[in-house]
This record gives C-alpha cells, structure tokens and sequence, in this order.
C-alpha cells in the first residue's frame, strides 16, 4: 500500500528559538539550548550550556521551553540543517537560530525516525545551501514532505527504532557520567588546587610553588583547520572535525592524534577530544603544537576557558585566537599533568569502548532505518 505524502507542518509546529541576550546569561539557571550544544551524533549536549536566569523567565519565554524528545534543527550557519533530540527532565529553553518540530498529528518518535535519516539530512542542508551565509526559515522546514504511514504502521516503526536509540541513549549517559568524573578531577587538582600534596607546597600569589601563569601560547597553540567542501570527502577512516565535532569521515588526515578541537566559525565554545589522526575542518580551531601539556590536560584548561566569550565577529561568531592565545592559563609541573593523565587514561580507554560501541549500533540502525520508511521492510 502506498502512503500518502504530507507537508510536515501539517502534521508538526516549527517553532524558531528566541534571542536570549548574551549578557545576562549566567552559570545557573535555565540552561539554553544552542547550535553548538546539538552534537554530531544527534545528541544535545548541555555540560556546556550557558544559562538563562530564573527570574527574567516571563511568559513570553514560555513558547521556546523545551521538552524531552523534542527535535531540534540548526537553521543558520555552517551547520545549517544539523539536526539533534533533547533527552532531559529538567527545564531548557531554545537560543535563536535553533528550531523545534514538535508532532501535532503524528507519532513524536516515527517523526524523528523520519527526519533523522539521510534524505532529509540531505534536503535540510539543501535548504540552507547556496548562499554565503547559510539560512532556512520556518516556514522552509514545514514545506518538507514526508511520507505518513497509518498511525499503527507509524507505532510499530518506531517501537523498532526506539530500542536501538534506547541503548545508544544508555551508551551516552555512562559516556556523560565518565567525562563528568574527569572534569571534576581536573577542577579539583587545577582550578580548587587541591591536587596530591597541595598541603605541602605554599602559594605566592595564588599560585603553588613551582607552577607557572603563562600566556596561553607558551603552553599550546591554536591554529585554524582546513578547507573540505562535502562534496569532495571521500569514505575513509579518519573523523572530519567541525566546529561542533565529528561530522563524517575522510581518507586522508591533516593532523595526527590525539588532537584537541574547537568551533571556530558559527558555533563556538564546545571543545573535543579525538584520539585518531583527523581532518580539522576550516570552521574549526586545532592544538597545532601543545608545548607545555598534553592533549587531555588540554582538552579540560580548554573547556574551562568559557571560550564563546572571546567572540570577535559581528554577523557570524568567530573566535578570536589572538585574543585567546594572550590569555594566561596556570600549567603545573610535568608530574602533575603525567599523573592526571595516568588517572584519565582508563576512564577515556572506557569511553572509546562506548563509542564503538555506540557506532555500530547506529550503523544497523541507520541500516534499517530507510527500510522501515519506505515501507520495503514490513512492520
């Protein structure tokens, strides 16, 4: 039986975020979801998250709460046309520039199933294509058809879909709680100082005997990744490194691993980890020469430096890596960054586990996931 094609506002609400203004975000409050926070894994990743605080919500804010299972999709910018799911209990709410499709008539998860395939990975980032900056509007997103199945037909399909994405959500969560248990380290031995035998070692100035406050560029050094258009990668083994993290894969690598990225153009502020040699795209920044740490030592200075702050661009955020390689940072003596990194490495060796782990779940079901859609595989 052929199922019918529908526009997909008719069966969602697309909803652009608001312009939360930057300068009254803080630490605490409701975290605000943005570009950046939406993963290449179509996760929404809120360690990061700036946040919105609880006073200034009033109602008008009310329209860009989100909720779990929510779809959200980068409208604008370099990855224009990402798309990623909100997996929490806790209050968010939606920056500018991020959409959110919310089923009104159709099944939430047999929506996502849909979107989340390749096809319309593909026509979203046409949508937004052809223009210097790239951009889609609402209404752009409830023009996509999509197919629509009977609603039991639309049930069973996402049932079998839902038990892949159960345990690649699992896969996250213990991955989240592992990064977690390593960055609280890091604070409680180089931000608190409260490393093996801080009790021993006297401080002048706020700094321990025997460190050192240097300008960031003492200690490592930034440099901007290179040009790939989509349509020349070619299938390969090495990870294509954006300014939000992995996107794809290449056959060839311009950096060797492990390497430490960040966003450079479009989405700043989130800083990844990668343990093979890798392609730093153009909208992203690379530790080209670390001189006085390691890649996990800084991976974790770099996630407390509050990067999005040093935005130098007007209409697309840029960062500044001038101004961030004049910023000091305080680098503790060799033995300190070597026992750290002995306390990290089974921790990342577990997570590299997960992510295999994780990539093959998400092979068979991206698999079947085109199967299931057009109805070649019966439910």
């Amino acid at each position: 039986m052929k199922w019918p094609v529908v526009k997909l506002g008719d069966v969602c609400r697309v909803t652009p975020g608001f312009a939360f203004k930057s300068e009254a975000f803080q630490t605490e409050g409701i975290p605000v979801v943005k570009i950046a926070n939406i993963q290449g894994d179509y996760t929404v990743d809120l360690s990061d998250a700036q946040c919105w605080p609880q006073e200034l919500f009033s109602e008008r804010h009310q329209k860009f709460v989100l909720k779990d299972k929510d779809i959200l999709l980068a409208m604008t910018g370099a990855t224009a046309g990402k798309l990623g799911r909100v997996r929490t209990t806790q209050d968010l709410l939606l920056n500018q520039r991020v959409a959110k499709i919310e089923a009104t008539s159709a099944e939430p998860d047999f929506i996502w199933f849909a979107l989340s395939s390749e096809k319309y990975r593909e026509r979203f980032y046409s949508i937004a294509g052809g223009a210097a900056q790239p951009n889609m509007s609402g209404g752009q997103i409830e023009a996509v058809e999509i197919l629509l199945p009977p609603p039991l037909a639309q049930n069973r399909i996402a049932d079998v879909l839902s038990a892949y994405d159960d345990l690649m959500e699992n896969n996250r969560r213990r991955m989240a709680l592992l990064e977690e248990s390593a960055r609280l380290l890091y604070r409680e031995w180089f931000v608190r100082l409260r490393f093996p035998g801080h009790e021993h070692i006297p401080l002048t100035n706020g700094v321990p005997q025997g460190w050192e406050r240097v300008p960031f560029e003492c200690a490592l050094v930034l440099q901007r990744g290179f040009d790939l258009p989509e349509r020349e990668w070619q299938e390969g083994e090495f990870p294509i490194c954006c300014s939000t993290g992995i996107v794809g894969y290449h056959n060839e690598a311009k950096a060797k691993g492990p390497g430490v990225f960040t966003g450079r153009s479009g989405s700043l502020g989130v800083v990844n980890y990668v343990e093979s040699d890798y392609w730093p795209h153009n909208t992203a920044l690379w530790v080209r020469d670390f001189i006085k740490v390691t890649p996990l030592f800084a991976l974790f200075l770099l996630r407390e430096m509050n990067l999005d702050q040093y935005n130098g661009g007007a209409s697309v955020p840029t960062l500044d890596r001038k101004a961030v390689h004049r910023v000091p940072v305080l680098v503790p003596p060799r033995k300190f960054i070597t026992l750290f990194d002995e306390q990290l490495t089974p921790m990342f060796e577990q997570l590299r586990n997960l992510r295999q782990q994780h990539q093959k779940l998400r092979a068979a079901r991206d698999l079947l996931l085109p199967r299931l859609m057009s109805g070649e595989v019966a439910v």
